[in-house]
Order: C-alpha cells, then structure tokens, then sequence
C-alpha cells in the first residue's frame, strides 16, 4: 500500500551522519592534544639537557628518580659481575678471583705511586670525568663519568696493585647506573684508558 511505513532495514537514518562526524573530530582533537603533550615533553627533556650539571638540570633529574650517582666502593677479590649488559672489567686474573674479566691488563713497568698518579690524569683528561673519592692510605680511586648528550653517569673503581719496586698494575671496573646495556660504552672506556695509561707509563719508564 502507498501509506505503508518504510522497513526498519531501509537507508540509514540522517542523524547517523552528524554522530559520525563528531566521532571523527574528537579523535582529531585527542590527536592534536596528544602531538601538543609530545611536544612540551620534549622541549622540556631538551631544556632538561641543555642545563645538564646546573641546577633544575638532567643531573639533578637523575638523583631525584634513581639516587645519587657514585655506585659506591667495590671489593675486586669478591666482586661479582652483573648478570645485566651494563658493566666492563679489567683485572689481573689473580686478583678477581669471583669475576671473569673482560680485559687483563699489562704490568707496567713504573711504580705503583706513579702509576697511581698516571690513571689520575688519564681519567681527569677523559670528557665529563671527576674524582668522587681517594682512599688516602690505599691504592683505590673512584670516578663518575656522564655519557655526552644524556648524561647518563657510570662508577669507574681503580686499584692499582703494586708488583715490585718499579712495576704495577691496575684493576678497573666500569658500572652504568641506568639502562639494561650499555652498548659496549664501559668497555670502550676501559679500553681508551688502558690505551693512555701504557703510552704514559712507556714514556716514564
């Protein structure tokens, strides 16, 4: 019949259209508010950065979340390594006897103050690098070094071990305090002061 009413499973209903349109732009508007909070975070991680060791700076971003960033003293006759990436070892194999060291160092044909005084330099002339403690009756030095852009601190423990009267040696031990891996950075800088220290010492000896 001409009056009869249209089926329920006819054309879509015309309000359908203005709902969907409003769908699409409260998607739209979260987009635009998530890109904007991108934004602001990172210009806030770059200011964080950019004034690095200065107060209000990423350095005192770290302390706040995972603590201050000297790891602290380490034993080398009972030390053991980590079972995360994120750590490098140089040692005499007679010294570390619970951890298997990635490097052993050579003797070094000067002594073991001298040798002490030439790890010092070596490590003060190594970017973003600072003595956090001297062990003044012992051969142990600590340092905390910063990666260059996120400034991300690693412990360095020093001992230097006496041999004889004009020769030493030198266990290392390099620890991030952030992050799963570290990409090889610890060992590296093991590596470039080994490097450093050998030509000191060759030219003092």
């Amino acid at each position: 019949m001409d009056g009869a009413p249209e089926s329920v499973h006819g054309s879509p209903s015309t309000h359908d259209a203005p709902r969907g349109r409003k769908g699409e732009s409260t998607v739209r508007a979260v987009l635009r508010l998530l890109g904007a909070l991108v934004v602001v975070a990172g210009a806030g991680l770059a200011v964080l950065i950019w004034r690095g060791s200065e107060p209000g700076g990423i350095d005192d971003l770290y302390h706040a979340v995972v603590g201050g960033p000297d790891l602290g003293p380490v034993t080398f006759e009972t030390l053991v390594r980590r079972s995360r990436p994120n750590d490098a070892l140089a040692c005499p194999a007679d010294l570390c006897r619970s951890a298997r060291p990635d490097i052993v160092p050579p003797l070094y044909p000067v002594s073991a103050e001298r040798l002490r005084e030439i790890v010092a330099d070596v490590a003060r002339q190594d970017p973003e690098t600072q003595i956090v403690f001297s062990a003044r009756w012992e051969e142990q030095d600590r340092y905390v070094a910063r990666t260059r852009l996120m400034r991300f601190p690693d412990t360095i423990n020093v001992r230097v071990v006496p041999v004889a009267a004009d020769a030493a040696t030198v266990a290392i031990y390099s620890r991030s305090q952030l992050g799963y891996s570290d990409w090889g950075v610890n060992r590296k800088r093991i590596e470039r002061w080994l490097d450093a220290i050998a030509a000191r010492a060759g030219r003092d000896a």
